[in-house]
């Protein structure tokens, strides 16, 4: 049977006061907690952090240990996929726990960037594209790429942006977890104004996602250890899918990585898109949730505003999607993105997501990606017992 999460920890996002070692501590320590475990149950750890010149602490894989001595002589690795960190260590640690050398495993995701300015914070994240020919090209004006080449092919969809950025705000408001806990009304999402400016255009301030300090962490353990626990969240499945690096070698409407990771994590579990109840996706910019929409299969190709004008991925639709704010109003410290989206879904299925609470939870996916659309995992979750 595929390995289970059996706790988590997850400090609140935002502008924090504390280190990136007293963020890993503090969220370690309350994993294992929750697991109700001690640290020498654990048999290894992973970190997920992206470091691209945002922190001067260059190699933190062993800051798990500061959180207890029963961490200390047991392996532990950083795992690094850009935005796709946390889910990269994830994956690891659970093909670690299915190959048998592992039956418990610590997974920490964890990011300070508010230290460093805007500017700084740009350009480590433009690490994350193809150097020889997109240096110097901050994200915002990669994924403008995406939205103006959608534009172009299906119209302007300004509007559907701000509706998208607009339903992130208004759950994240419901977040105590989120960064901007703030509702911001469409109207002001789809205007551009002093202070809404356009970013890279099409894209304004409200259609990108937050610069954040943050950290989470799971426990995962064997099938054999997780029927011990009655609120253990199983994985159904995983795909991670890698595409190729370069914006000119692939088709930006497209969205194919994301498309086949989808569909590979499906396929596993034996369901559809219509079988969720729910979907944390990664919406680092709201073109990206757009696009993601019609990758998942909620709608065709161009047609992807039908799932936010039709109220599917609203609160109260057939699919919510982003019910925690999204990366969007929750934030993004990249290498905390995916285990925090792996919480967030676990809350979920043991109903205690408080007034994010979706009625009736049993089936999750969260779809979390690195770099434009190039490192895609998709996992679909469900409540074990």
């Amino acid at each position: 049977m595929n390995p289970s999460i059996i706790g988590w920890s997850h400090l609140p996002f935002g502008r924090l006061d504390d280190t990136l070692e007293e963020m890993i501590i503090k969220v370690s320590r309350g994993a294992i907690a929750d697991a109700g475990i001690s640290a020498g149950d654990v048999d290894a750890t992973w970190l997920g952090h992206f470091n691209s010149g945002l922190v001067s602490d260059g190699f933190p894989a062993s800051l798990t240990i500061q959180a207890d001595e029963g961490l200390r002589w047991k392996p532990v690795t950083r795992v690094e996929n850009a935005c796709a960190s946390g889910s990269a260590a994830i994956y690891n640690a659970i093909n670690a726990i299915k190959a048998g050398e592992a039956d418990i495993a610590l997974v920490v995701g964890a990011e300070k960037m508010t230290n460093n300015s805007t500017k700084d914070v740009t350009t480590a994240l433009g690490g994350a594209s193809y150097q020889k020919e997109e240096a110097g090209v901050s994200f915002p004006q990669i994924f403008a790429r995406f939205a103006q080449a959608y534009f172009d092919e299906f119209g302007d969809h300004s509007s559907t942006l701000a509706a998208i950025a607009a339903k992130n705000h208004a759950n994240g408001a419901k977040n105590p977890l989120a960064h901007m806990q703030k509702e911001v009304s469409f109207d002001f999402c789809n205007t551009v104004s002093e202070k809404n400016p356009m970013v890279a255009e099409p894209l304004r301030v409200t259609d990108c996602s937050l610069i954040s300090d943050g950290a989470a962490a799971i426990v995962i353990a064997s099938d054999d250890v997780a029927k011990a626990h009655d609120r253990a969240v199983r994985f159904r499945s995983t795909a991670h899918v890698q595409d190729v690096l370069p914006l000119s070698r692939r088709k930006l409407t497209d969205f194919e990585g994301p498309a086949r990771a989808f569909a590979a994590a499906f396929d596993q579990a034996g369901i559809s898109v219509n079988d969720l109840d729910f979907a944390e996706i990664h919406d680092c910019f709201t073109i990206a949730e757009l696009l993601v929409y019609e990758a998942m299969g909620l709608a065709p190709k161009g047609a992807g505003k039908s799932a936010i004008d039709d109220g599917i991925v609203l609160p109260d639709g057939s699919l919510p999607v982003n019910l925690s704010g999204g990366l969007k109003a929750k934030g993004h410290p990249v290498g905390a993105t995916g285990v925090s989206m792996h919480v967030m879904s676990a809350m979920q299925l043991v109903g205690e997501a408080g007034d994010l609470q979706k009625a009736d939870a049993d089936l999750g996916c969260v779809f979390n990606m690195g770099g434009s659309g190039v490192a895609n995992y998709c996992s679909v979750l469900e409540r074990r017992n």
